[in-house]
């Protein structure tokens, strides 16, 4: 198939272009290299699938990969593009698309909510029409498991009520959601949310826990610990995440009855694993104890987050088997190689 991924330099973008490419497909990926985190991850993010970035920086410019010249390009562009996005749709003819471009971060979200209002409302509205115009076989999703907001019952369930979210960036998630049921149901699109519960492992985000974790803890600095420790995340290795995602883009999706043009799914590890717990897997990793700045919890936050994932294995079989130690030890070797860290 030939597949866009929008987020392609992101984190999930990336190891999702990276198999898509290995099962054969032709992908190309969109980003617009924004800088709400060091760009040149990104930009060395996109030299492991063979794109330079000198080619990169340049909008609206189509480059092929190096490293898979027949299989893999690479566009600079804003969703919300009204023009480029609808004249890529129309050059390249695309049989699926997974759309994980948007504006990330909670806590971003009560500094610059105008960037989530353009990325991923009305980036995702350009996306739907898009999907729409040029008959897409199937749009999948980056939804988010902060859509539960202060839900109480454990594990979250996509069937539990999603109506208070406590972040805007979690408003605009769950607005993600209501769009695409209606593009499904005005224009027999098949759409599948996905929403992600905390993902982490090798050339991850700059701004989550594991990275913030490691960096403090390898430069002797404090870490900030927030609800005083008490906090639980469904914490979930890259690798299962994509390994999901790409179990859904390569469903047949023609023989898929009216009623199931519309499909949420959880996509997690299906655990919880209390946050102390999970940074003592990081001292044991790095050989070093962290200094600890016990906080409150920040607004937006929520204690605990844990995925029932029960749908997805019926479904597609997911199998989210990476264990939190394999998975840390993993994120921890790539820091230290990819940044020339030794701990002392």
């Amino acid at each position: 198939m030939k597949i866009l991924v929008t987020g392609a330099a992101g984190f999930i973008g990336y190891h999702l272009c990276e198999l898509l490419l290995k099962q054969g497909h032709k992908v190309v990926g969109l980003d617009n290299i924004n800088d709400y985190y060091d760009v040149s991850l990104k930009y060395d993010r996109l030299k492991q699938l063979g794109i330079a970035r000198e080619k990169a920086e340049v909008f609206n410019k189509p480059v092929v990969s190096s490293l898979h010249p027949d299989s893999f390009s690479f566009v600079r562009m804003n969703l919300e593009d009204r023009n480029a996005l609808p004249l890529l749709f129309g050059t390249e003819h695309f049989d699926k698309v997974c759309n994980l471009a948007a504006q990330a971060g909670v806590r971003y979200s009560l500094e610059n909510p105008e960037a989530y209002v353009d990325s991923n409302l009305v980036g995702f509205l350009n996306i739907l029409e898009c999907c729409r115009n040029h008959k897409i076989k199937h749009l999948v999703y980056a939804s988010s498991s902060s859509v539960y907001g202060l839900n109480k019952e454990i594990p979250f369930k996509v069937e539990h009520n999603v109506d208070n979210p406590i972040s805007l960036y979690a408003a605009t998630k769950k607005s993600n959601e209501l769009m695409a049921h209606t593009y499904s149901h005005l224009f027999d699109i098949p759409t599948t949310g996905l929403r992600f519960f905390t993902v982490y492992g090798p050339w991850g985000r700059p701004d989550m826990a594991m990275f913030l974790f490691t960096e403090a803890i390898v430069n002797d600095k404090p870490i900030k610990v927030f609800n005083y420790g008490k906090m639980e995340r469904d914490f979930t290795y890259i690798d299962d995440i994509v390994e999901g995602v790409a179990r859904i883009m390569n469903q047949e999706t023609a023989s898929l009855a009216q009623a199931d043009k519309y499909r949420l799914y959880n996509i997690g590890n299906n655990n919880s694993v209390k946050l102390m717990d999970f940074i003592q897997q990081i001292e044991q990793n790095l050989g070093k104890e962290a200094q600890k700045e016990m906080l409150p919890i920040q607004p937006g936050d929520v204690e605990k987050t844990w995925a029932n994932v029960d749908d997805l294995i019926a479904d597609y079989d997911y199998q989210p088997n990476t264990d939190v130690s394999i998975g840390v030890k993993s994120f921890i070797d790539w820091y230290l190689d990819y940044y020339g860290k030794t701990v002392s």
